[in-house]
């Protein structure tokens, strides 16, 4: 289990054991998406936004663009199931969009297993229990992402998250990564049905519309 004083020195090793030459061989691929969006999606080429990271400290996430920034006549972005692109569907469905989070794992910010990094207005939503999945650090992909990802309601995700907290091991990260390959060769989970992605956290026992 997590020591309330920090994040485990071993932890912290295994992250960057897989993570610097993870990015060495990952290179080529960041490259050519970085192209693609560029080509598809215009500038910016990647899409950043704050999000709540270890005991709910604030920081920016970057992710590669999966959608378009059109916007109705009134100047207001249009539903996410208009703006996702092509590209993009192909982008999340192989998690490709995530490869720039690797450079927070290299900075502490997040580590390779983890709760995903949420929107910050979910910060007040939370039950005291679900807020404990901020006892750790955020991952790029979770024990939620492997035991259904989108297609679970909000409350299963928080329960897995917070079960990953208490159950944490390196063995079990080695196991949720080895999953997560799996995962995303089989594309399952990728998004809610009816949403192009997920639908938002209003509270317990509540969604609103999608994020």
């Amino acid at each position: 289990m997590f020591s309330p004083e920090g994040v485990p020195a071993s932890k912290r090793i295994f992250d960057l054991v897989l993570t610097i030459p993870g990015l060495l061989v990952i290179s080529p691929i960041l490259l050519l998406v970085a192209i693609l969006v560029r080509l598809n999606h215009g500038k910016p080429i990647l899409f950043s936004q704050v999000r709540p990271g270890y005991r709910g400290e604030l920081f920016k996430v970057y992710k590669f663009r999966s959608m378009t920034d059109e916007r109705d006549q009134e100047g207001n972005l249009l539903p996410d199931a208009q703006r996702l692109t092509r590209l993009g569907r192909i982008l999340r469905g192989s998690s490709l969009d995530e490869l720039p989070e690797v450079f927070h794992v290299l900075r502490g910010e997040m580590s390779l297993v983890g709760p995903r990094p949420l929107l910050v207005q979910y910060l007040n939503r939370y039950s005291p229990e679900q807020a404990r999945r901020h006892d750790v650090l955020p991952g790029i992909t979770g024990w939620a992402q492997i035991n259904g990802r989108n297609v679970l309601s909000w409350e299963d995700k928080f329960r897995l998250d917070v079960w990953y907290v208490d159950n944490w091991s390196l063995w079990l990260d080695i196991k949720i990564l080895a999953l997560t390959l799996w995962k995303v060769i089989k594309r399952e989970g990728i998004s809610q049905p009816g949403h192009a992605t997920a639908e938002e956290f209003m509270g317990n026992g509540t969604v609103g519309g999608g994020q």
